[in-house]
C-alpha cells in the first residue's frame, strides 16, 4: 500500500479537533502508515489505507505530472515547492504525480570520471541540491522531506531532522554517502542532462513542465493556481476537492 498524504493530513486534523489519532503503539512514521497490512492496522487506519488504495484503483485516466526545476536555495523556488507544489499534491495526489530536479542555474564542468558544479547561490546551495536528489533516489518520502527542508529556516541544516521525521528507516550516514560520493555526482550529472535538454530551454527557475511540456500560458496557470490547472487536465473524473484555488505566485531565479 501506499502512504497517502491526505490520510494523514486527515488523521492529524482528527486528533487535533478531538476524533481518532494513531495508536500509541505505532511506531513507523506517518510516511510509512500504508506501507503494508501490519503497518496498517498497528497505527489504527486500516479503513482510510483500504479507501484510499480503492480510490487509486477506480481513476479512469492518467494522472497529470507536474515537473518541477529547481533550486534548493533560490527563494521563489522555495516558494512555489513549499506553497504550492506540495499543497496541491497533498490533496490531488490520486489525480497527479511530480518530478523533482534540483539544478537549476548551475553550472556543470567536467573533472576526469567525475564532474564539478558551480550553483547559483554557492557551495551551500550546490549541497543541498546533492542531498535533495540523493533523497529522490532513495526513499519514496523524499517529498515530504524535501517540504520539510525547504519551507525551514536554514534548509541544509535542517535536513537531517526531516529525514529523522519522515522516514525510520533511511539513514542520515547513508544520504550524506551518496551526497559526498560517486552516486551523488552522477545523479547530479543526470540533473544537468535533464535540465540541459529542457526545449524550451530554461530562462528561469522555478521552472515548471505539465505533462512534459513547458509553455508561458501553462507556467502562468501554474504559479496562479496549480491546484486549478491539475484539475482542470485531468480527463477522468475529477475528485470533490476540485475546483479551488490558490494564491498568485511571481518569484524567479533568472538564469543569469
Amino acid at each position: 500500500m501506499k502512504a497517502p498524504l491526505l490520510l494523514i493530513l486527515t488523521v492529524w486534523l482528527n486528533a487535533q479537533y478531538g476524533g481518532c489519532a494513531p495508536f500509541s503503539s505505532c511506531s513507523r512514521s506517518p510516511m510509512e502508515w500504508c506501507s503494508s497490512l501490519d503497518s496498517a492496522i498497528q497505527c489504527g487506519v486500516l479503513k482510510q489505507c483500504l479507501e484510499s488504495n480503492f480510490t487509486r484503483s477506480h481513476q479512469a485516466a492518467d494522472p497529470i505530472n507536474v515537473g518541477l526545476y529547481y533550486e534548493s536555495l533560490c527563494p521563489g523556488c522555495r516558494e512555489f515547492l513549499v506553497e504550492v507544489l506540495f499543497p496541491t499534491w497533498l490533496l490531488l495526489n490520486d489525480i497527479m504525480t511530480f518530478t523533482l530536479v534540483p539544478y537549476g542555474n548551475a553550472v556543470e564542468k567536467p573533472d576526469g570520471q567525475k564532474y564539478i558544479f558551480e550553483c547559483q547561490h554557492g557551495e551551500q546551495e550546490c549541497l543541498g541540491n546533492m542531498i535533495e536528489t540523493c533523497l529522490i533516489n532513495m526513499t519514496r518520502a523524499a517529498f515530504p522531506i524535501i517540504f520539510c527542508m525547504e519551507s525551514s529556516v536554514d534548509v541544509i541544516n535542517s535536513a537531517k531532522s526531516c529525514v529523522e521525521v519522515y522516514s525510520t528507516e533511511l539513514s542520515w550516514d547513508k544520504v550524506m554517502s551518496c551526497a559526498k560520493g560517486d552516486l551523488g555526482n552522477q545523479l547530479m550529472h543526470l540533473n544537468a542532462v535533464k535540465t540541459k535538454a529542457l526545449n524550451p530551454p530554461h530562462e528561469y527557475v522555478p521552472w515548471v513542465t505539465i505533462n512534459g511540456e513547458h509553455t508561458e500560458e501553462l507556467q502562468k496557470k501554474a504559479m496562479s493556481s496549480l491546484f486549478s490547472l491539475v484539475c482542470n487536465m485531468y480527463k477522468g473524473t475529477k475528485p470533490p476537492v476540485c475546483g479551488q484555488g490558490q494564491r498568485h505566485f511571481k518569484s524567479y531565479c533568472h538564469n543569469e
